[in-house]
Parts: structure tokens; sequence; C-alpha cells
């Protein structure tokens, strides 16, 4: 299975290319971006670009992974967001979907966080039939704790990883389909 691009009001969530280098660039070597990610601003874009090289073997491998995000009105990048199939072992579970999503700053504040998530978590129920999908967010991190629970997303538990307190959440299809 090929990843499609979704189409949102404002948004095209499409496939993550080595074109959108400057862009991940922008946003992964922002100290702001990372403050709730460890503070660990990216200062190699050769990272970026086996990063890029790597959610794209993910896709290939999944049918699915993370999208590039743009503005539909003007094509800009604005960020990332999606699904992931974790395959490393967190809090009992082996593998699971997770949902994330990453903003340039300029475009935090606009809904967009909210919109990418609703819909990639959409598209894993409806075009994937998963049956539940995950996600993580830094206890303090407000904003990303807030568009999890508006997206229905349910807190399951708070846990440590790499230093940092994060709480975990979960949707389950029943509970989309009630949505």
């Amino acid at each position: 299975m090929k990843m499609i691009s979704i189409e949102t009001p404002r948004l095209i969530l499409r496939p993550l290319l080595h074109s959108d280098l400057d862009g991940m660039w922008e946003l992964d070597s922002n100290p702001n971006v990372h403050r709730f990610l460890g503070n660990n601003p990216v200062n190699d874009r050769e990272f970026l670009i086996n990063i890029i090289s790597h959610v794209q073997k993910q896709v290939e491998e999944n049918g699915f992974g993370r999208f590039a995000v743009e503005l539909k009105e003007t094509g800009e990048f604005v960020g990332w967001a999606g699904l992931k199939l974790v395959k490393e072992p967190l809090n009992g579970k082996l593998e699971y979907v997770d949902v994330g999503y990453r903003l340039l700053e300029r475009f935090w504040n606009r809904g967009i966080g909210f919109e990418s998530a609703w819909h990639s978590l959409d598209y894993g129920f409806k075009a994937l039939n998963l049956k539940e999908i995950y996600a993580s967010a830094q206890v303090e991190n407000r904003a990303s704790n807030r568009i999890l629970q508006k997206c229905g997303m349910t807190k399951i538990h708070e846990y440590e990883e790499n230093g940092l307190n994060l709480n975990e959440y979960r949707i389950a299809t029943k509970e989309w389909e009630g949505i």
C-alpha cells in the first residue's frame, strides 16, 4: 500500500521529500521547537537527510508514516504530522502506532497541530483500519496535551523516558467512531 496525500480544509499532508530539507532544518534546529523534546535541537543537516530517508523507508515498509504538512493555499512547508509504527517496546506494548506532529514556530497557535493530528487519526482508522493509536506528550507541554485531548484521546498514564515526564494517550476505533 502506498501512502496517499490527505487534504484538510487548510492543509495538504503528503509524503516527506528530500526537497523538504530546508523546512526540516528550520523546524528542527529551533531550540523553541525542541523545548518539550529534550532540548536537543538538530545542528547537522546530514542528520535530517537521514531522517527523511528513514521516514521514506518506513512508508515503503509499512504503507504509512509521517507526512509533510503544507498550507494548501501557498504550498508552504509548515512541519510534519502523521502516523508511525513504533517497534521499540513502551509500557508493555511491543509494537504500536503513534500519532505525532511538529510545526514551525511561526505556525503555532493556528489550529494546524489539531487539524493535522485529527486527519491523521481519521486516516489511520478509516483507511488503514487500525484498532488503536497512541501518542505521548511531555507533561508540561500544555498545547500538545490539549491537542491530543481535543482529538478524543484519553490519557492512560504518566511515565518517564530519557529524563522526560510524559503523558501517554490512546484512542481505539470504537471511541473514534463515537466522536
